[in-house]
């Protein structure tokens, strides 16, 4: 059997050894996540709750996955991707184990501290790994694999977990579960150990203050950090009232049109995931062939639109149109986070990571607040103030947002 076509298509997406296990671990852990954790907030009411311990949970979440980067960066530059990785794991197991334990409210509060931000504790180990596994015309297409591959449990995860609570109710089908998350992710730790390779290069001793790693930090970086600040605006200001928008408001006095049910909402998120999935991989190979800034802009051009493409969508077929926009913003993500590791220090990639999303995200966190306060004035000042901040971050991008080297193609 000829395996030269096989060989190629590996070299082109970038499938070597520890890429092939950062994969695989990114499968098993993330179809754990999406059969549980998406069911937490039933499992909550279902145990006695109530309504706090849900917004706890929110809360909880979004904290952790602002405060949880910096740390996930610095392990991994003290420890190594490899044992930093399997140390994740570790603490995931262990926060489910918790949740299966001890069927009370306060307890699945307590463990899910361990699991709920695996995300965002990992997300800097990820990127350095794929860093170090790969030369520089190929970063882009591993972060890119990465996050389609990524989709495979957000699609087929919360099917696993409904199927699990129809069959053995809210409680135990919760439990069950989040078993299999803890075996999903048992597996994860052995594939990963097996496969991801032993970093061979001499590190700094990591940097665990991050005000002294903010001096290191490039005016390139931050820049882009800048930039993806006033995008994010852009992006979460909207983002709670997406649906309100889709299903209730439209059609009201005032907005007109036809509002959309609840299945067709799930169908706009569809074509919005399946949108970016199309999207990954020739973006990446055209994107690592060349320059990553006009890609980088495109994405933050498609997030400036899509608030105003919402706005003016009072059907189904036109909010099509304006999901497949929303999609599109994933056009140069993944190359975005390749763009930040390009300008990181090549000592300090996956603390410089944490560090970047840290700073983000804690910022960033005000614009929920923000935009519960717009949508009070109307939905029009929401979405037009969104797009506005959109427009900054992409103005600002262009004129101060700088590529890194191109790194040199292959034949």
């Amino acid at each position: 059997m000829n395996c030269r076509p096989l060989r190629r298509l590996a070299g082109f997406l970038g499938l070597r050894r520890s890429i092939v296990g950062l994969l695989t671990m990114a499968v098993l852990v993330g179809m754990g996540e999406r059969m549980a954790e998406r069911f937490l907030p039933v499992y909550l009411m279902a145990l006695g709750g109530g309504a706090l311990s849900v917004g706890l949970l929110n809360g909880m979440d979004n904290l952790l996955s602002a405060l949880y980067s910096f740390p996930g960066g610095y392990l991994s530059d003290r420890l190594g991707t490899k044992r930093a990785l399997g140390l994740f794991n570790l603490l995931a197991i262990a926060g489910y184990a918790i949740v299966i334990a001890v069927p009370k409210w306060e307890a699945v509060i307590a463990g899910s501290a361990l699991f709920l931000s695996w995300t965002a504790i990992s997300l800097p180990a990820t990127m350095d790994l794929v860093s170090r596994s790969l030369p520089r015309n190929k970063r882009t297409m591993g972060v890119s694999l990465h996050s389609l591959v990524r989709r495979v449990p957000m699609a087929l995860g919360p099917v696993l977990g409904g199927l699990c609570i129809d069959r053995w109710g809210r409680v135990d089908g919760v439990r069950t579960a989040f078993i299999a998350a803890a075996a999903m992710a048992v597996l994860s730790t052995v594939a990963q150990q097996i496969l991801i390779r032993e970093e061979k290069v001499a590190r700094k001793r990591a940097e665990k203050n991050p005000l002294r790693l903010w001096r290191e930090m490039s005016p390139d970086l931050r820049n882009l950090l800048t930039s993806d600040i006033l995008i994010r605006f852009c992006e979460q200001i909207p983002y709670a009232f997406m649906a309100i928008w889709c299903m209730e408001v439209i059609g009201t006095a005032g907005v007109g049109g036809a509002p959309v049910n609840a299945t067709q909402f799930g169908l706009l998120t569809s074509v919005e995931m399946a949108t970016a999935m199309l999207v990954y991989i020739p973006v990446a190979w055209l994107a690592d062939r060349g320059g990553k800034k006009p890609f980088v802009l495109a994405t933050f051009v498609f997030f400036t639109i899509f608030p105003l493409a919402l706005w003016l969508s009072r059907s189904f077929w036109p909010l099509v149109a304006a999901f497949v926009v929303r999609g599109l913003k994933e056009f140069g993500e993944p190359t975005r986070k390749a763009l930040i590791m390009d300008h990181a220090p090549e000592d300090r990639k996956a603390g410089m990571f944490g560090l970047y999303y840290l700073v983000r995200d804690v910022i960033v966190s005000i614009a929920a607040f923000a935009g519960a306060l717009l949508w009070m004035i109307s939905p029009a000042v929401n979405f037009i103030a969104a797009s506005s901040f959109g427009l900054a971050g992409t103005v600002w991008f262009a004129l101060r947002g700088r590529d890194s080297s191109p790194a040199p193609t292959r034949s």
